[in-house]
């Protein structure tokens, strides 16, 4: 029987009338991963960069979150072309490819998602979950359709470059990382900085007006109702290992006595 691949987080945000909330699943855990799909999230970052993920257990995230709402995106840990052809043949319809501060760089990561002639990704969909081992009718000649490519500015650099990254054919939207782009700015660990957040409302301008979404990472509340106000499609507001850290520790907090103070 013929089989339709679910809807990209490109046609997801296109048909949206409001800001997209996700979660961030970085604890490398299918359970945590399919907790955070049931919980009404619109879409999940499922992360390879900064988490103990490889190709097995991304596998078995998106096998836990498939029976959800939830949309998933797979952060690759870099832009390189065998690792981007392993994760969507794994199924992975969604990437975001972190560390791009060039329109040269995004090109590049278009083409690594695309078949040729447009692109240089392999072709083995008959032997993949992307394609449903040969289920997915037309899927080696409709690939393009059935993926969408997000790219992640987190330099000053890549900021003054958004426009350009931005009007990349094949790009389908540009995230930024507040936290290395303070880095970057010489500003590390203060990602709600004034100076950050303006330089990430400077890539919303530059972004949108190339007709592409604009997306951040913000855990702070209000920082994230900043963005949306500037015009941020898709926030990722929350990450798993957070809320059982922060969750953990009031626990801690409210059942085990403060010791004394030795004087």
């Amino acid at each position: 029987m013929p089989l339709r691949l679910e809807p990209t987080l490109r046609e997801q945000i296109s048909s949206a009338d409001r800001t997209l909330f996700g979660g961030w699943i970085c604890s490398g855990s299918p359970v945590a991963a399919e907790i955070m799909a049931g919980a009404g999230l619109d879409w999940l970052l499922i992360d390879m960069e900064h988490a103990p993920n490889g190709l097995e257990s991304v596998l078995a995230h998106l096998h836990a979150v498939s029976g959800y709402g939830s949309t998933p995106v797979v952060r690759v840990p870099v832009g390189e072309t065998v690792t981007v052809k392993q994760v969507l043949d794994l199924g992975a319809q969604n990437i975001l490819v972190p560390m791009v501060s060039t329109a040269e760089q995004a090109r590049e990561v278009a083409a690594m998602a695309q078949y040729p002639p447009a692109g240089v990704r392999g072709v083995g969909s008959a032997l993949a979950r992307s394609a449903r081992w040969n289920r997915v009718p037309q899927y080696l000649q409709n690939g393009a359709e059935h993926v969408s490519v997000f790219v992640q500015i987190e330099t000053a650099e890549g900021i003054s470059n958004a426009a350009e990254i931005a009007a990349v054919e094949g790009i389908d939207g540009v995230f930024c990382g507040p936290s290395d782009l303070a880095a970057s700015m010489g500003l590390i660990g203060q990602q709600t900085h004034p100076d950050v957040i303006a330089k990430v409302k400077d890539a919303f301008t530059a972004v949108t007006a190339a007709g592409k979404p604009a997306g951040v990472n913000a855990f702070d509340p209000q920082a994230a109702q900043d963005y949306v106000a500037a015009g941020a499609s898709y926030v990722l507001v929350g990450a798993d290992v957070a809320l059982i850290a922060r969750g953990s520790e009031k626990l801690a907090a409210d059942y085990i006595p403060e010791q004394p103070k030795e004087q």
